[in-house]
């Protein structure tokens, strides 16, 4: 006797589940889709921002590199004629 109740409980909570909550309307589909674009816009542009930063420190340090030999190539230099003008 309990059974019957129980039954017509659980199909009618089974059916408010499935039609009550199955209210998606395409604008706001349309509006997340948007949204999911921009962000993936807005990713592509931030990694090749990235790579163009990565490109112009590599550069820059390929230039202090170039830097730091020639210095310590003049150093080099400096003291060799210091030590050839204190030998004399």
């Amino acid at each position: 006797m309990k059974t019957v109740p129980i039954k017509a409980l659980a199909l009618m909570a089974a059916s408010g589940l499935l039609f009550g909550c199955a209210t998606v309307k395409q604008s706001d589909l349309d509006e997340v889709r948007a949204i999911a674009e921009k962000a993936a816009a807005d990713a592509a542009a931030a990694n090749q921002a990235a790579a163009s930063a990565q490109s112009s420190a590599d550069a820059a340090m390929d230039a202090a590199s170039s830097a730091k030999a020639q210095s310590a190539e003049t150093e080099m230099k400096i003291d060799r004629m210091f030590k050839k003008a204190m030998y004399k």
